[in-house]
């Protein structure tokens, strides 16, 4: 008889609205299209995301509305179901996933994955738990059977916090081309700014917080303006809006100004744009970049630390500019919108896809689809 599947776990906090859960949920698919069995489970199963967990995905669900308490729970389900690997991503959830392990004493493999730079975070963030978790990645993260990040700017920080080698982890490019992100930005869109005949529409997308520096991008947008026609439209949440709504008033661009919000479809939206702008003050991959390459809008970025300079190889893909500079930004995007693009290679871009993510990430989690 033939061997039954392997049991693969991936674990995180829940399912809003990030990069990283979307990473998840495309891994999740990818490895369940390998044949392999799939659990994706949560701390608390909520978040905008949960309704696009493929079918063949267990969710389970640890009922945790607190993370902490999801430590004992993930330790039983680990002891009861005896997957051979589980992936964890974020940095709570990894030590969380950590000591899971050595409460249930099971021998599943455990790897745990960075999304971003835990050094910038816990310099810039206000919350204690932010301060505190390179001394956690240090005292931790070498109980790991393996350790991922997203970017060689990831490893690189990661290994100077927890001072293990640099060869003791793997850096595998998040997941972003699938089938389904060209199916979605092919959508009808139904918003008045996409009309013909309307003025150029820029982009940002990210969550509203102080690492994506939208108020950069309002300031570039309100320099732009005052050469030429256009709107920017910011697809996202956070507890910033209502600052860059105001900052938007004061520079006088409200009218061409858009914050609506999370939407499920930002393909649609993305594939429609002018130019794509992302202004972080640092990132841990930038996975929008990848997007927006993939539905062939120009782009133009911050020079921020980590991802975008290794995205866009150097700026041979789109333009990068200095971080903080809104003037230097203005005239990338006002340069873009002259039509100065550079073409990307459809080559360089199959290093983001999901099959080859897939097939790194099983040799990591030591797993072996049938």
């Amino acid at each position: 008889m033939p061997e039954p599947p392997q049991r693969l776990a991936l674990f995180l906090r829940c399912l809003v609205g990030g990069g990283a859960e979307r990473v998840m949920i495309n891994l999740a698919q990818g490895f369940a299209q390998r044949g392999l069995k799939v659990d994706l489970v949560l701390a608390a199963a909520g978040g905008v995301y949960l309704s696009e967990v493929p079918p063949e995905v267990r969710v389970v669900d640890l009922k945790a509305t607190w993370l902490p308490h999801s430590l004992p729970r993930l330790a039983h389900y680990l002891q009861q179901e005896r997957p051979t690997a589980l992936l964890a991503a974020l940095h709570y959830p990894c030590e969380i996933a950590l000591w899971a392990k050595r409460l249930a004493r099971v021998p599943t493999r455990v790897v745990v994955s960075e999304h971003n730079m835990l050094s910038l975070e816990s310099q810039r963030c206000a919350e204690l738990s932010a301060r505190l978790t390179p001394l956690a990645a240090r005292l931790f993260y070498g109980w790991a059977d393996g350790i991922v990040s997203v970017s060689h700017g990831v490893a690189q920080d990661l290994a100077q916090i927890t001072r293990l080698k640099p060869e003791c982890i793997r850096v595998i490019y998040n997941p972003i081309l699938t089938p389904e992100l060209q199916a979605r930005a092919r959508e009808p869109l139904d918003h008045p700014w996409f009309a013909p005949d309307q003025p150029p529409v820029i982009m940002g997308v990210g969550r509203l917080r102080s690492q994506k520096d939208f108020p950069l991008l309002i300031r570039a947008f309100a320099q732009v303006r005052r050469s030429r026609p256009a709107r920017l439209l910011i697809l996202g949440s956070g507890p910033e809006k209502s600052h860059l709504l105001e900052l938007a008033r004061q520079l006088g661009v409200q009218a061409d100004v858009s914050l609506p919000g999370f939407v499920q479809n930002p393909y649609a939206y993305l594939a429609r744009a002018a130019v794509f702008a992302l202004s972080s003050a640092w990132e841990g991959f930038g996975n929008v970049l990848v997007e927006a390459l993939a539905v062939g809008v120009p782009v133009v970025s911050t020079d921020c630390e980590s991802g975008p300079a290794e995205i866009l190889d150097g700026g041979r893909y789109g333009r990068l500019v200095p971080v903080g500079d809104s003037e230097a930004m203005a005239e990338a995007i006002l340069s873009v919108l002259a039509g100065q693009t550079q073409p990307v290679d459809s080559a360089w871009l199959t290093q983001f896809s999901l099959e080859a993510a897939v097939e790194h990430y099983l040799q990591v989690l030591g797993v072996a689809p049938p």
